[in-house]
């Protein structure tokens, strides 16, 4: 991981430049803690079979492997964080701080639990969740203790973090610092806690910029956030991304980062099936763009620029082609519609994020093979495809642009 042309680790001004480095998480036993009754609790709508979900995703990094991409693993990055005795009693304790747990018992039985356990072993059990089948100990305590423990049906004591193979909402690289997140659901908020921990104490990452903190008040995530250049960036005002995180988020990058100019705020519809900017909008080439056809009449884009220590904010006119044509100095730019534009075909391949794509080069993306309408109208764009197998990975509802977090991308 050491390179001396990326001293903080990080370095991502692009969203098509040849990428190099990228964080993944492969999933794990957090997939076999979903049940149907917790579904909607969970953000999630189906439950991935674990086994071919991994196979899945093994090919997805073999996939970048192949393609000249370093592929690091969040577990072995915290893992290799909390080597560090200090570090990871710190994380223990914050895990237990946010776990929603009831009394001081539930807590040492908890660290008890944890503290045989070696460290990937740590983090992989943090991840999972905690069944109440897996502790003991509430045998030896007060009546009143067991009893409670016993009689409430709910059978984990810590709930799964089954979203945590979309890396890419946690927390967001841009340019050489970081953007880690307050998420806009308690389900998800346990997920920062593994960037916190590896971006404030790993050697490797710890002095990189921090653009936005877990701490806010208000939420943002990854999935709302593209680097379009190492000048302009756009964010989702989204069903996940508030306008007060974005106002914060903007003053802090444009004031401090000594290449980003702009911020586009996108203001996009507040709902589930377009509940990122990344799963309506992403970029495969200098100037090509994939969108689902819903956004290009239901879109409205302000502008943002630092003007004498302050964010002034404007609202764009004209159509999303000549936006991006006027923002990214371009002569030209194509739209290329997900489902070709058809209106079932569109919905259909919208479900399965056929808009979400993971660009590796400029031109070259990574997809999912089931996007088949998409997926051909990006190769007939002269896009290079390499489509992955994602019959499981699918159900989470996310695409290859979720499940990747850019470290390091090449200069355009």
């Amino acid at each position: 991981m050491e390179n001396a042309a990326y001293p903080t680790g990080l370095h991502n001004t692009s969203e098509i430049g040849r990428l190099k480095t990228v964080l993944l998480h492969r999933p794990g036993r957090e997939l076999e803690n979903l049940m149907p009754e917790y579904l909607e609790r969970l953000l999630f709508d189906d439950i991935p079979y674990l086994k071919a979900a991994q196979a899945e995703h093994d090919a997805f990094a073999q996939c970048l492997r192949e393609n000249g991409v370093e592929v690091l693993y969040l577990t072995d990055l915290v893992a290799e964080t909390i080597a560090d005795d200090q570090v990871r009693r710190e994380l223990v304790e914050q895990y237990l701080d946010e776990a929603g747990l009831e009394g001081h018992r539930v807590r040492d039985i908890l660290r008890a639990y944890f503290d045989p356990m070696e460290d990937r072993q740590l983090v992989e059990t943090m991840m999972a969740g905690v069944r109440k089948s897996d502790v003991r100990g509430f045998e030896t305590g007060k009546l009143s203790d067991y009893l409670s423990f016993r009689s409430d049906d709910y059978p984990f004591l810590v709930d799964p973090m089954p979203n945590l193979y979309f890396t890419r909402d946690p927390f967001a690289v841009i340019g050489t610092g970081v953007s880690l997140h307050k998420m806009h659901t308690v389900t998800r908020s346990r997920e920062t806690l593994f960037g916190k921990i590896i971006f404030q104490h790993h050697p490797r990452y710890r002095a990189a910029p921090k653009w936005y903190d877990r701490g806010e008040k208000t939420s943002i995530e990854g999935g709302d956030i593209l680097v379009l250049s190492p000048r302009v960036l756009a964010v989702g005002i989204s069903q996940r991304t508030e306008e007060d995180s974005i106002d914060k988020f903007a003053h802090t990058v444009l004031s401090i980062s000594k290449t980003f100019r702009k911020v586009l705020a996108f203001d996009i519809p507040k709902t589930r099936s377009f509940m990122h900017l990344d799963t309506v909008f992403t970029m495969v080439d200098r100037d090509k763009f994939t969108v689902h056809p819903n956004i290009l009449q239901a879109i409205t884009v302000f502008v943002m620029e630092l003007e004498e220590g302050k964010v002034r904010i404007r609202e764009e006119q004209g159509t999303l082609e000549d936006i991006l044509k006027r923002h990214l100095e371009l002569d030209q730019v194509t739209l290329i519609p997900c489902g070709s534009g058809n209106v079932i075909d569109a919905a259909r391949e919208q479900w399965n994020d056929g808009s979400n794509t993971l660009a590796i080069a400029p031109g070259e993306v990574v997809v999912y093979q089931r996007n088949a309408v998409t997926n051909r109208l990006l190769a007939d764009h002269g896009v290079k495809v390499h489509a992955i197998a994602c019959s499981e990975l699918s159900r989470g509802r996310g695409g290859p642009r979720c499940m990747s977090m850019p470290f390091i991308r090449e200069e355009l």
